[in-house]
């Protein structure tokens, strides 16, 4: 291995690209430090823009483009059967999607003067990184230092299989074909998401999940308007059912369904969660410490480890998983170290499922107010009786609010159907400014709009 003579000395080193190593980045060269980025491919964005949120998002656009072409011959549009070529499909994500943005992320490193090191970084100390990238070494010595590593697919417990036709969420966002039959194990947000753009695109979708409903953990009456909709969608769906096995035979995949037999698929997609990547960083160099479960890094509400010097944001700090909460704390952590009053101290992360019909929410749900001693009040009010649902043709959606009974103030806001993730946005910041229920059903909302039903559910909530 080859290194050079000189350690290079920063104020900050960020250990990865994705949105919240990139976020804290930018904050703390704007504030005045002078900041490097160590990414292992040498490219800003993560596995949000390259493998996850963005590419995911628009194969999504793809399938309700497709949709909603099927649902005008209800209104006596007729664009006839659509035809798929994916090579342009690919092409279009790949470059005037993905690419684009990530040169605009390149454009702003370069203007904000942040260096992007390419290579593998490995603590060597609390001040210290080593930067291996095939033989060349390099060193960085940090007054502070941010672990923004992100989070990689989980694979299926017990099981393993090596073929390409067993593929986790990044293979399937290539779109290496359509298959006939897919089989996809997990009914959290990324098989959902996943699920929904493959049987767009013509496959016959079987969808397995362990557990007894879909999206486990989210309000019932949000996930049933999807549960109906993937009903008919999906060839099948198969709820508290386990993956005993899988087995590669010849050009098929062979899958034993718990209590359900043997079924065979063209292709596999396992969608069953995502892990830490916190391993191989060198932080048992460092006074940084791990959960036992989980293996995430431990942080306090300045995003600071064990070790004064180091601090991490994103997947890697545990759940929500979501890149808004990791740019988020990216963003306080650069405050933080200029010296600013900051902390993630945020009451409402808001979170999507981007599905049709889409699914949002943010605070607390009618069991976790229980759960913590709050009385709540709770309204529903049906998109059936929202106007501008109806001149869309989509009355299947439903705004839940959720109040503290004895304040009054707005706690928690679940939506479904077209659009919630563009309509939680308010719901957060009301959540967020301890709005009152009555300020929210005070303000004055645009006529005809989806946005009225949180008007509307707040007026019912006041009685």
């Amino acid at each position: 291995m080859v290194m050079g003579d000189l350690v290079d000395e920063v104020d900050v080193a960020v250990v990865g690209g994705g949105p919240g190593g990139y976020s804290a980045a930018f904050r703390c060269a704007e504030l005045g430090l002078e900041t490097v980025v160590i990414d292992a491919d040498k490219r800003l964005g993560g596995a949000c823009l390259f493998e996850g949120c963005i590419p995911s998002k628009a194969l999504l656009h793809v399938a309700a483009v497709l949709s909603d072409a099927a649902r005008a011959r209800e209104f006596g549009v007729d664009f006839g059967e659509p035809r798929i070529s994916l090579d342009p499909l690919r092409k279009w994500k790949q470059e005037r999607v993905v690419g684009k943005l990530a040169r605009g992320l390149a454009g702003v490193a370069k203007a904000k003067k942040v260096e992007v090191i390419g290579g593998r970084g490995v603590f060597e100390d609390s001040t210290t990184l080593r930067v291996e990238r095939g033989d060349v070494l390099r060193k960085i010595r940090f007054k502070h230092a941010i672990v923004a590593t992100g989070s990689r697919p989980s694979g299926l417990p017990g099981v393993t299989i090596d073929s390409e036709r067993v593929m986790d969420s990044t293979a399937a966002l290539e779109l290496p074909e359509i298959p006939e039959r897919l089989l996809v194990i997990g009914g959290g947000y990324i098989g959902l998401e996943m699920g929904t753009v493959y049987a767009a695109l013509g496959s016959r979708v079987t969808l397995v999940e362990m557990t007894d409903g879909l999206l486990p953990g989210v309000d019932r009456d949000l996930v049933q308007p999807l549960q109906r909709r993937v009903d008919k969608i999906f060839a099948a769906i198969h709820l508290g059912t386990k993956v005993a096995a899988i087995r590669e035979v010849g050009s098929e995949i062979e899958a034993d369904l718990e209590g359900r037999g043997t079924e065979r698929f063209d292709r596999v997609l396992v969608a069953v969660g995502r892990r830490a990547q916190s391993g191989g960083l060198g932080l048992e160099a460092t006074r940084a410490r791990l959960t036992e479960r989980g293996g995430f890094i431990q942080v306090d509400d300045r995003c600071r480890t064990d070790d004064p010097r180091i601090y991490a944001v994103g997947d890697v700090t545990g759940e929500p998983m979501l890149a808004h909460r990791a740019m988020r704390q990216g963003k306080v952590v650069a405050e933080v170290l200029a010296g600013r009053p900051a902390a993630f101290d945020n009451v409402a992360i808001p979170a999507v499922v981007f599905t049709d019909p889409e699914i949002a929410w943010c605070g607390l749900n009618e069991a976790q107010a229980e759960s913590q001693g709050v009385e709540a009040k709770v309204s529903k009010f049906q998109w059936a009786a929202s106007g501008r649902a109806a001149t869309i043709g989509r009355s299947d959606g439903l705004t839940k609010l959720v109040a503290d009974a004895r304040s009054g103030r707005l706690i928690g806001v679940g939506i479904v159907g077209p659009g919630a993730g563009e309509l939680i946005a308010e719901a957060t910041l009301a959540v967020e400014t301890a709005a009152l229920v009555e300020d929210v059903a005070a303000t004055i909302h645009a006529h005809p709009t989806l946005s009225e039903t949180l008007m509307e559910a707040a007026e019912n909530l006041l009685g």
